[in-house]
């Protein structure tokens, strides 16, 4: 999933720029017979060669699909090179104009791409000083999506049927009343990070226990969360399929401690420019992209072993956008 980044690596990436674009090598036409539907009339790309691009996991990869099916069905012969390893190769890729189009989210680039410390509380405040910041990249940023994957605590509808826990201020709450009852399973990283566990204790006044906070791999988290008594509370993102999955219920970041991670176009300026029509055709997608949306893809992906290039497929001919031909 997409990490919330490390503040203390920012220059680490920095550096690592220079590497961006070798996964560029590869990658292969669209070839898919779609059609317009409620975007698209007219094939207003006909005769433009696009190139898609998106990081290397289930949620990032659909929405390149999405990106891809779309221009594809307004005309343009679309180039996938999806899948790029990390954050950076794809980002960089549109800075350089090896790629045009991908979804990116606002938390990433506004603390790593562009290396401010702090996050901004307001989401459209947030996306608006990214936009800004990115235009003397060459970087377009179109509106962004509801659709916010960013860190929550995860807690199975069982555990929490005695404990009615809604917001993170409820965890600080039963944290102070009662320190024995909050477990807490988290990655090693999140553990140690002051953007992470001790940062979230620190802004909501809480103190878990060290025994009572157990280090794993992300993907066993869910799954203690779920079926386990080992972790009430587990490190978990609001968009990951396995929440609906495995009937858990996620809390509410009520003093916004974690950055807004909202998915937007992110658009090579030139391309944008040469074919502003772009805006106009990925604005009706943007507008239905919602956290519940997401699960609803990413589950289909990575709980029932769906191909993301057919989940993505599917969701758009459902939601009428596009056409199989």
């Amino acid at each position: 999933m997409r990490t919330l980044p490390l503040r203390a690596a920012l220059g680490g990436a920095v550096a690592l720029l220079t590497l961006a674009g070798c996964g560029l090598k590869s990658g292969s036409p669209l070839v898919d017979d779609v059609a317009p539907g409620s975007v698209g009339q007219g094939r207003p790309l006909k005769g433009a060669s696009l190139t898609v691009t998106s990081k290397n996991f289930s949620e990032n990869i659909v929405l390149g699909q999405m990106i891809g099916l779309i221009f594809k069905a307004a005309g343009a012969e679309v180039l996938d090179r999806t899948n790029l390893p990390g954050s950076i190769s794809a980002r960089e890729a549109i800075v350089q104009g090896d790629a045009d189009a991908m979804y990116e989210y606002t938390g990433t680039a506004w603390i790593t791409y562009q290396g401010n410390a702090e996050p901004v509380d307001d989401p459209l405040a947030q996306w608006k000083a990214v936009r800004e910041g990115d235009v003397r990249n060459g970087v377009a940023w179109l509106p962004q999506s509801a659709l916010n994957n960013t860190y929550t605590l995860a807690i199975s509808k069982k555990n929490n049927a005695k404990y009615g826990l809604k917001t993170m201020s409820d965890v600080a709450k039963l944290a102070r009343q009662d320190p024995g009852a909050v477990t807490v399973c988290v990655e090693n990283e999140f553990a140690s990070r002051e953007d992470g566990l001790p940062g979230m204790e620190k802004a909501y006044g809480m103190k878990i226990p060290p025994g009572n906070v157990r280090k794993m791999d992300a993907g066993i988290i869910y799954t203690q969360v779920s079926k386990s008594d080992s972790c009430l509370l587990g490190e978990a993102f609001t968009t990951d399929g396995r929440i609906k999955a495995m009937d858990l219920d996620t809390l509410t970041d009520d003093l916004h401690f974690f950055p807004n991670y909202n998915a937007a176009p992110e658009i090579n300026a030139k391309t944008l420019a040469k074919y502003p029509v772009i805006a106009e055709l990925l604005a009706p997608l943007t507008e239905r992209l919602t956290t519940e949306v997401a699960q609803q893809l990413n589950a289909e992906v990575d709980v029932e072993g769906h191909d993301p290039h057919e989940v993505a497929k599917e969701w758009l001919v459902e939601e009428g956008l596009i056409k199989a031909g």
